[in-house]
């Protein structure tokens, strides 16, 4: 059974090969354009900062170069229910250098389209075991970011060999600029 987990809490993943499910759906208000959410992850070394370029996953670069992290794709919609975007992590491949996994969802053109997470509702993140498809832990975004742009869900961090969960539930308004910019 999942362990259900408020913000700040952290769990134990205790699974080498899990997949993270990303999921929301959007209010009913007219803002003149269609929402685009996108799921990114930064693999960061011991000094939070990305390992390589090519280990920021997102749309445009879907699987990190160990091939231990692989992006579903972009959805373009969030219709629909259960997971909108799912990324598969195989612990037992991924490089020595990562240490966290810092996991960020934006609103893609958000500006331009006038939109913020105080337009989504039921936001939520789960990861799961991906031999068996038990749910190991979800967090909910249940907090109302009326002018955030960027939210940082959760981190997956190595602890003395152990990989754990921290549901973080962090927004910010500038974007997926303002986390890359962090992480380089």
């Amino acid at each position: 059974m999942a362990i259900n987990l408020q913000k700040g809490q952290r769990e134990n993943i205790n699974a080498p090969k899990f997949t993270i499910g990303l999921g929301w759906d959007i209010n009913n208000t007219s803002t003149g354009g269609a929402f685009d959410l996108d799921a990114s992850l930064f693999l960061l070394d011991d000094n939070k900062k990305l390992v390589s370029d090519n280990h920021f996953i997102f749309y445009n670069n879907l699987e990190s170069p160990d091939k231990a992290v692989i992006h579903s794709g972009d959805n373009l919609t969030g219709d629909g229910d259960g997971d909108d975007e799912q990324i598969k992590i195989d612990l037992t491949k991924i490089d020595a250098a990562v240490k966290e996994i810092t996991v960020v969802v934006t609103i893609h053109d958000a500006d331009a389209r006038r939109q913020n997470f105080g337009q989504v509702r039921n936001s939520f993140i789960r990861i799961f075991n991906t031999d068996t498809n038990e749910e190991i832990l979800k967090y909910e975004l249940d907090e109302d970011f009326s002018i955030e742009t960027a939210v940082e869900f959760g981190r997956i961090y190595n602890r003395n060999g152990e990989w754990k969960f921290e549901a973080v539930g962090a927004g910010q308004r500038d974007g997926l600029e303002k986390f890359v910019s962090m992480y380089q």
